[in-house]
């Protein structure tokens, strides 16, 4: 394609894009708001805005009142103009869980159950895609939680054996040909309690999760980004050189005498590398002492003016939903480094 063109192409999209997110925010704008909002000419708004009506994108409201002059038009952008579908998978000893969501552009919930299965496959995942994608044909973008390390949309390391090294992001965006995001659980509910929290400068955040039958695992935010590391391995706390194997390491997480320590050591772990402003800790093994316990072993090796604030997380699963929703939502933004911080 002629270069020329092209670049016009991308500004346009940019531009559309900026009219979309500048309205989400505004919720109503008239088409003069907008062009001073955005900083586009009132011909460029007024252009996009009738683009974007037609489609059924936006939704024109009663018109302003005027003082005399021809009434002004009133755009809002239509939050059900189609829908995203999220899923957490999550595993168990005997039986596997998958909690499915399908929201509006709102991030608002229009469906959600959950279902459970002895075998958690490709096939599995297949059967509720199809089913939800037959019900709301809307659905232009999947995001998918899971208990695993991701690396270009493939899990190469996770607790259920039947979704490793299989590329199941590819195989469910070839087959409905929409966007489809694979993403390791931390990540997920790291970015939903940063989100959450509203930072007004970027703050360096973990969150660490010692769950009852599995090994210890953080999500990382680093700069307002995900921190994956190279090959997406960045958070698998699990793998730290605690001086035993792994079957030890599993059995003094599930010793109360022994608990504290090894936390502790993963927890220094993370704020000597990363130094965040913030360490949540989460996960069926903490209980609300626990966190004292921790900080005063971490204190032993960490000089008191770097020990970042350590708290309890409540909810990890509503932090984790969160955080699928919108990074999910954020798949379907056109951004040349506009708005995008995803990847």
């Amino acid at each position: 394609m002629n270069p020329i063109i092209n670049n016009t192409i991308r500004v346009k999209k940019m531009n559309e894009e900026l009219v979309r997110q500048t309205l989400k925010t505004m919720k109503q704008a008239t088409k003069s708001a907008m062009a001073m909002a955005t900083g586009l000419s009132i011909a460029t708004c007024g252009s996009i805005l009738n683009d974007l009506l037609a489609s059924g994108e936006l939704l024109e409201l009663n018109v302003e009142e005027s003082n005399g002059g021809r009434p002004a038009k009133v755009y809002q952008y239509n939050v059900n103009f189609s829908y995203i579908g999220c899923m957490v998978i999550r595993a168990g000893v005997n039986v596997h869980s998958l909690e499915y969501l399908v929201a509006n552009l709102a991030g608002e919930a229009v469906e959600r159950g959950c279902e459970e299965s002895a075998l958690m496959d490709t096939a599995a995942i297949d059967r509720v895609t199809a089913r939800l994608i037959s019900q709301y044909p809307q659905i232009r973008a999947i995001g998918i939680g899971v208990p695993g390390a991701v690396n270009h949309g493939v899990i190469n390391l996770g607790d259920i054996p039947e979704l490793v090294n299989v590329e199941l992001e590819a195989y469910l965006r070839d087959k409905y040909g929409i966007e489809v995001i694979l993403e390791n659980d931390m990540n997920m509910t790291v970015y939903g309690f940063y989100q959450k929290q509203d930072y007004e400068e970027d703050q360096p955040v973990a969150v660490a999760t010692f769950i009852e039958g599995s090994l210890p695992g953080a999500g990382l935010m680093v700069d307002g980004r995900i921190h994956r590391g190279s090959t997406r391995f960045a958070g698998e706390i699990a793998f730290l050189p605690y001086g035993m194997s792994r079957e030890e390491q599993l059995r003094q997480l599930h010793d109360r005498t022994t608990f504290h320590t090894l936390a502790a050591h993963a927890v220094s772990s993370l704020i000597a590398i990363m130094n965040p402003a913030t360490v949540a800790l989460t996960g069926s093994l903490m209980q609300p002492g626990d966190v004292e316990r921790i900080r005063q072993a971490c204190l032993s090796c960490i000089p008191d003016m770097h020990m970042p604030q350590l708290m309890l997380l409540q909810n990890p699963d509503e932090d984790y939903m969160f955080g699928l929703i919108t990074m999910t939502l954020e798949s379907l933004s056109y951004s040349l480094q506009l708005v995008e911080k995803r990847r």
